[in-house]
């Protein structure tokens, strides 16, 4: 999730979708969103309970592992997709492509007000990957915390890139050279826009995702399926759609190889579902207890 992040055009809630654990990382996050409002009114009683069921053997692995992700991805594959943009996106693209059966999949039948969600999900994902990027500046610290809170937003919405949005602001070089230079004010800022972005953010996607979970994940699927703009292979400097050059089929092999990825990780982790759901219906008795 962590190098997602740091990839324009690729969401780190989509890697929490595939891998299985998107719900329960919303769910506990939620936790803690209301334990630190419980703790401001000093109810602590509550606060603590709160924090209890957080799920933190899913939130700290996480965590730990995107913070790595981040300073090794932020130094390792800036100079990858700037060096070899057609191909960066060619893997990306057919990552996200396969992806998007998962979701299709949580949804189950599909009603039809969750086919138009998703369409108009897909729409709106669509038209947003299309605006230009913006210029790179230096941005006051402000604009910096209003911008990480709602990039940060992007971080648990499948299918809408954070690293996305900041570039098409003009923040993504900006954001990676703070990263990288280690600049803690402008590390601080963000960190502080991202916090309060994420405290606003999950209690009403925990909410959707348990109220109208089918309809919730229909338009994550239209988002993922709108994405896929940002992530074709041949692009011009202002995001305008190219037709594959004389070049394309090396990237072809790209897209298949990446979504082969996916896919045997989809049916991976199909199969250990199908195992757990078997060993729980199995009897004590023959499990040994």
């Amino acid at each position: 999730m962590g190098v997602a992040e740091v990839v324009p055009g690729v969401s780190g809630g989509t890697v929490a979708l595939v891998l299985g654990i998107y719900e329960r990382l919303i769910d506990g996050a939620g936790h803690v969103v209301a334990a630190l409002r419980l703790a401001v009114t000093k109810r602590w009683t509550s606060a603590r309970d709160a924090v209890k069921q957080a799920h933190w053997t899913t939130i700290v692995p996480v965590l730990v592992g995107m913070v790595v992700a981040v300073l090794v991805g932020a130094r390792l594959l800036e100079p990858v997709i700037e060096d070899h943009p057609v191909g960066a996106r060619a893997v990306f693209f057919g990552l996200v492509l396969v992806s998007i059966v998962v979701p299709v999949r949580m949804v189950g039948r599909w009603a039809p007000r969750d086919v138009a969600t998703a369409v108009v999900g897909a729409v709106a994902a669509f038209l947003l990957t299309g605006l230009p990027p913006g210029s790179d500046v230096d941005p006051p610290l402000v604009v910096v915390v209003l911008a990480a809170a709602v990039a940060i937003c992007a971080l648990v919405l499948p299918g809408v890139s954070g690293s996305f949005l900041l570039l098409t602001l003009g923040l993504y070089e900006p954001t990676l050279s703070a990263v990288n230079d280690r600049d803690l004010a402008y590390v601080g800022a963000f960190a502080l826009g991202a916090a309060l972005g994420l405290g606003l953010f999950v209690k009403v996607l925990q909410m959707a995702l348990r109220r109208h979970h089918a309809l919730t994940l229909a338009l994550m699927t239209g988002l993922m399926a709108g994405s896929l703009r940002a992530l074709w292979p041949w692009q011009d400097d202002d995001r305008g759609l190219l037709a594959p050059d004389d070049g394309a089929l090396p990237m072809l092999a790209l897209v298949v190889a990446a979504g082969l990825v996916v896919a045997a990780a989809v049916v991976l982790q199909a199969r250990l579902d199908r195992r757990d759901v078997a060993a729980s219906l199995t009897p004590p008795d023959r499990r040994g207890g």
